[in-house]
């Protein structure tokens, strides 16, 4: 019995691409499951060894933007950097039709909801490392600074964690997507469909 033709698969991602982003993945999963643990007071009963916690939490949100760093030596990562980097004619058409509800969407490699997460992950990473070094070290700043660091930490942690969680479920609606995070390669028929204007 002759085998089913196989579908015509694309690069979409290298390696480097997909290991930075399994490693941020897994520092800002830990970052929001520990602070969940710390400061959700149902979850905070359950820890034993709050002091354990607390430490995870601070390496992880320190080595955060480490696997981006590292990743810089690669030519494709810092590629797809500027492409995220860059909002077109092309990402406003995208978020028109958003608007629209219309599924005729232009995008290049990346559409315009993936340009406005990386963006604000970007900075909201920024603002939370800057923030948790001032409650980490006490002595670097009045006492006034820190409780207003406190305020933005705790509430922009709200902010990312609903962002994640949007991140995920929009990654569980689409297998291909996933599968081209995974394997670097992604069906040509999805690529024509989803993002019509990539060049590459």
């Amino acid at each position: 019995m002759p085998r089913p033709p196989e579908t015509e698969r694309v690069p979409r991602f290298g390696p480097a691409q997909r290991r930075v982003h399994r490693a941020t993945a897994a520092l800002m999963l830990s970052c929001l499951v520990t602070a969940a643990f710390l400061y959700y007071p149902p979850l905070s009963q359950l820890v034993g060894r709050r002091r354990l916690v607390v430490l995870v939490h601070e390496w992880s949100g320190l080595l955060l933007p480490v696997p981006l760093l590292l990743g810089l030596v690669s030519h494709a990562l810092r590629a797809d950097l500027t492409r995220l980097n860059r909002f077109t004619a092309i990402d406003r058409d995208w978020l028109r039709a958003v608007r629209q509800r219309s599924y005729r969407r232009p995008a290049g490699k990346f559409n315009a909801g993936q340009k406005l997460y990386a963006a604000f992950t970007a900075g909201a990473v920024l603002v939370m490392l800057g923030t948790g070094l001032l409650m980490w070290f006490t002595h670097l700043a009045p006492l006034l600074w820190r409780t207003g660091a406190t305020f933005v930490h705790d509430w922009l942690a709200v902010a990312v964690a609903i962002a994640v969680t949007g991140h995920i479920w929009l990654a569980v609606k689409d297998p291909e997507a996933r599968r081209g995070m995974r394997t670097g390669s992604v069906d040509r028929a999805w690529a024509t469909r989803e993002h019509p204007d990539w060049e590459d």
